[in-house]
């Protein structure tokens, strides 16, 4: 038997032979009124409210466990910056012969010892002393708290917590 051409066009045109129809093209399933026709339209919203809790709980997984990262990723920045302020201090020191006083403080030392004074990781400015505590001078970071003392994220940074650069 041969097709006019018109029906061999029209059977092309509709993914093969007249005689195959798909579900989903009949009218029936396009008012999506009969069951058989809805399971193949897409997901339940319980199915879509399923996967959304699963992944809501991996992210919570993965927050949790990464968190303490931060905290020591600014703890680590905070040893940096205050590595380079006492660098700063000491070349100001070797130039003027005197350590910057408290009122002068760390900004005395920019532009010609460090290019920039920055705030510590938490947003907050660092503290010069002079004298300090444990030397000529002390550079602190009160921590996430912004108080003196604390533990963990809280606790304190300063120059002395910093190793000299060791000559070889």
């Amino acid at each position: 038997m041969r097709f006019s051409e018109e029906e061999g066009t029209k059977a092309r045109r509709h993914g093969g032979t007249k005689a195959r129809k798909s579900r989903v093209s009949s009218p029936a399933c396009l008012r999506a009124s009969v069951p058989s026709c809805l399971s193949s339209r897409g997901f339940t919203l319980i199915e879509v409210m399923i996967v959304v809790v699963i992944v809501g709980l991996m992210a919570g997984v993965v927050v949790y466990s990464t968190a303490h990262y931060l905290d020591r990723a600014k703890r680590q920045r905070a040893r940096a910056d205050i590595a380079t302020y006492a660098g700063g201090v000491d070349a100001f020191y070797l130039e003027k012969g005197r350590y910057p006083d408290n009122q002068e403080g760390l900004k005395v030392l920019v532009p010609q010892f460090i290019k920039l004074l920055q705030n510590d990781p938490w947003g907050r400015g660092y503290q010069y002393v002079q004298p300090g505590k444990r030397g000529p001078f002390d550079i602190v970071s009160y921590g996430a708290d912004g108080r003196e003392g604390g533990s963990g994220a809280d606790a304190d940074v300063t120059n002395a917590d910093v190793e000299p650069a060791k000559a070889k």
